[in-house]
């Protein structure tokens, strides 16, 4: 038995009434002849967050919480339970939950000898990442962005950092006798700062995270990096100007940019999505749904990446899935149950916020691979258009693919050369449509640097996105005519 899933039993399972025996035994009572599947994931989960608002600690939070969720499938119909404890009564009450929703044929979320599956490489270290600091050190790290950035310039008013970390001890069993289990370390910081001039005031963001302890923000002086650029963003704002509205070439800037791409096109190829016929995709394996310049992989096996996992929340192997190939759609992204039902390969893709929630096909980072066009060549080839460094959001529709992007920087650019900065800018169009206009794909593939959140059903995970430097022959900028017409989600 490997060594993490003897230190996440003694997490889970020592502090219980409940050991490996006792959740075959679980699993057993589970299977009938009307269930072809059945699998309990169990979770303890250590948050601490710490909020700075212009110099002053405002809030620091530590929480703890544990539980399992009990699944069953019998064709398209998942019975599901969960309780936020871990004991042998808890179990038992959601077994007869689980068999009597299946029964039924509903879908309902009610509280309530084993083969070792481990991955031969770890992504990531398996210890607490918030334990590396102290208290005090946690508190002076944010107490010394917050003067950095007013130091930068005068016009910095307001600063607020937030610092967060996780640690996930998880375990699944499943009714094929296969037995996984990972420790999941997850931090997360942000700045925001506000500039103020002449009565006007703009904002700039910035941050980042990774699977690593704090040591990650020390290390290449990345917190100071996230404040150089929080308030550099906010200071072009309080000079940008207001974009013309209109259909015109775009360059979509390297790494975060990509975030178009996740919404735009990644959600749509989820198996779910397409196994109801509700995807743009569906259907679509084998044909050309982009520029040839296109090629898209969902990768969860980056070293430390913040979408990265060694098993997915089903216990597959974290792997890399190819999408699109040369503009070709290749494949979906699946779980173990839409695999099944569609006959197709497991891609690891199985994820889940917590254990109160059932399994759903997701994104880990999802990315455009790089092409040979010099970036410099990219801004050149455009006469006037815009080039797009980073989002603040968006909203998709999955069964059209439309989609409506804000940008948070972004420049005009005229005659080659990239200009005066803009503000108020939308992107407006349909990711089918934008993946045929890609014509110059850049040689400087750049991922997110750890920000990712990506929410479906409800449920909010981490993942990632990554491409080069795009471009983009034609798509709708929603400016100054059209602005208040569009409603931004993050």
């Amino acid at each position: 038995m490997s060594d993490i899933i003897k230190t996440v039993e003694s997490i889970l399972l020592d502090p219980s009434d409940v050991d490996a025996l006792k959740l075959e035994k679980i699993l057993s009572g589970v299977m009938t002849k009307s269930c072809d599947f059945a699998d309990v994931y169990l979770q303890d989960s250590i948050q601490e967050t710490w909020f700075l608002e212009d110099g002053i600690v405002k809030d620091a939070d530590y929480s703890a919480d544990r539980g399992f969720g009990l699944r069953v499938i019998s064709g398209e119909k998942v019975g599901f339970a969960y309780a936020d404890n871990l004991n042998a009564s808890s179990l038992e009450q959601a077994v007869s939950a689980v068999k009597s929703v299946v029964r039924v044929g509903e879908t309902k979320l009610l509280p309530a000898s084993t083969a070792v599956s481990q991955p031969a490489l770890s992504l990531y270290l398996p210890d607490s990442p918030m334990l590396c600091l102290t208290d005090a050190e946690k508190v002076h790290l944010l107490q010394k962005m917050d003067q950095y950035a007013r130091k930068q310039d005068s016009r910095i008013k307001r600063v607020f950092v937030r610092l967060e970390s996780s640690f996930d001890s998880v375990m699944v069993l499943d009714s094929d006798g296969e037995l996984s289990a990972d420790l999941r370390p997850l931090v997360h910081m942000s700045i925001q700062v506000l500039a103020e001039q002449n009565g006007k005031t703009e904002q700039g963001r910035a941050g980042g995270g990774a699977r690593a302890d704090l040591n990650f923000f020390l290390t290449q002086d990345r917190a100071m990096c996230y404040v150089d650029k929080a308030v550099r963003q906010a200071l072009l704002n309080l000079d940008a100007q207001a974009v013309p509205a209109g259909v015109m070439p775009v360059v979509l800037g390297p790494g975060w940019p990509a975030v178009l791409l996740h919404e735009a096109v990644g959600h749509g190829l989820e198996a779910d999505f397409n196994r109801k016929g509700s995807s743009v995709f569906s259907g679509r394996v084998g044909e050309k749904v982009a520029s040839s310049l296109c090629t898209i992989v969902d990768d969860a096996t980056a070293h430390q990446a913040r979408g990265s996992l060694n098993i997915d929340d089903e216990g597959t192997a974290g792997q890399s899935t190819m999408l699109i190939e040369n503009g070709v759609l290749k494949g979906y992204m699946t779980d173990k149950h839409n695999a099944k039902l569609m006959q197709l390969p497991l891609t690891g893709n199985g994820r889940r916020e917590s254990y109160a929630c059932p399994p759903l096909p997701r994104m880990t980072s999802t990315y455009m691979m790089p092409g040979e066009a010099d970036p410099g060549d990219i801004i050149a080839s455009v006469d006037r258009g815009l080039y797009a460094v980073d989002f603040a959001g968006g909203q998709v529709d999955i069964s059209s693919g439309k989609f409506v992007f804000t940008m948070s920087e972004a420049y005009l650019i005229e005659k080659g050369k990239v200009s005066h900065p803009i503000k108020g800018a939308t992107l407006i169009g349909n990711g089918t449509e934008v993946l045929a206009k890609v014509s110059m794909v850049g040689n400087d593939l750049e991922f997110d640097p750890g920000i990712g959140h990506c929410g479906k059903d409800g449920q909010t995970i981490a993942v990632g996105v990554g491409q080069p430097t795009l471009k983009l022959d034609a798509i709708t900028v929603g400016g100054t005519r059209t602005q208040n017409a569009v409603k931004d989600k993050e």
